[in-house]
């Protein structure tokens, strides 16, 4: 169990391995939680102020972990499968929120945290699961996306992006090469959770910039095609692949009206014929 509080920061033991993790406002019991579910880069410090800021304009708790071979975590063993997002969902996630003791929960994930909670919310039967957030989700490899990240492994090799993520991954070279050789790998070319959408039955909001280099509109125009639950979505204009950092207040904003709809829709009184 992790100690509750502000700020409070504590390591999961999940299934032998263990994982930094920070939670932010009311205990689990006391609140819904938002789990915040990290970019193929990130880790629980590279979210910022957004936990704190989501804590105090939800009033809801908030949850942060950095998945193994990030942050402050284990190290993850070389190379990734393939299927590494689908596995995180399958095999990880129900454990993680399991040892967090969390109860009823909104799964907020950001690019390949998106597609992870996609994945799990498809494929896995779990009644604590209330919404999801997704912020420039993934559900299909395009080639604007395969070029960002070939740049990304340019300035990592020849410029400075290996230092800037060394502050935060203890292991930087497992974090980004884990990521970008999956991504570059030739096998990643068709891979694809489209699927998944399918069998979502929780309400939706995704949330994607006009400029994002990583993704098109068309991973949001793929939800809203197949899509049963209820949905919304925010596009936001001048705004890149991280809408929550670039453009946070309206992010935070739209991210506190879903919430506060969802949890008047749990306490809200249904009338029985």
């Amino acid at each position: 169990m992790t100690a509750w509080g502000i700020e409070a920061r504590a390591r999961l033991d999940v299934q032998g391995r263990r994982l930094e993790c920070a939670c932010y406002g009311p205990p689990p019991g006391d609140a819904p939680t938002l789990v915040l579910l990290h970019e193929g880069l990130g880790c629980v410090d590279l979210w910022r102020d957004v936990p704190e800021r989501l804590a105090a304009e939800t009033g809801l708790g908030v949850f942060a972990y950095s998945r193994q071979g990030y942050g402050r975590s284990d190290p993850v063993t070389r190379p990734r499968p393939l299927d590494y997002m689908e596995r995180e969902a399958r095999d990880v996630l129900a454990a993680v929120m399991d040892a967090a003791g969390l109860q009823d929960v909104i799964l907020l994930g950001h690019s390949d945290g998106a597609s992870i909670a996609a994945a799990y919310a498809g494929s896995v039967s779990d009644r604590r699961v209330r919404g999801l957030v997704l912020i420039a989700p993934h559900f299909f490899v395009e080639a604007q996306g395969f070029e960002a990240i070939r740049a990304a492994g340019r300035d990592f090799a020849t410029g400075d992006l290996r230092a800037r993520l060394a502050r935060y991954h203890d292991d930087v070279v497992g974090a980004f090469h884990g990521w970008h050789d999956a991504w570059t790998d030739p096998g990643f070319a068709t891979w694809s959770i489209a699927d998944a959408i399918d069998h979502w039955r929780v309400p939706v909001l995704a949330i994607q910039g006009r400029e994002d280099a990583y993704g098109s509109l068309a991973q949001i125009e793929e939800i809203s095609t197949r899509i049963y639950a209820p949905f919304e979505e925010l596009i936001l204009d001048h705004c890149g692949h991280a809408p929550h950092l670039e453009q946070p207040d309206q992010t935070i904003a739209a991210i506190a009206a879903f919430c506060a709809r969802l949890v008047r829709l749990e306490r809200a009184d249904v009338a029985v014929a």
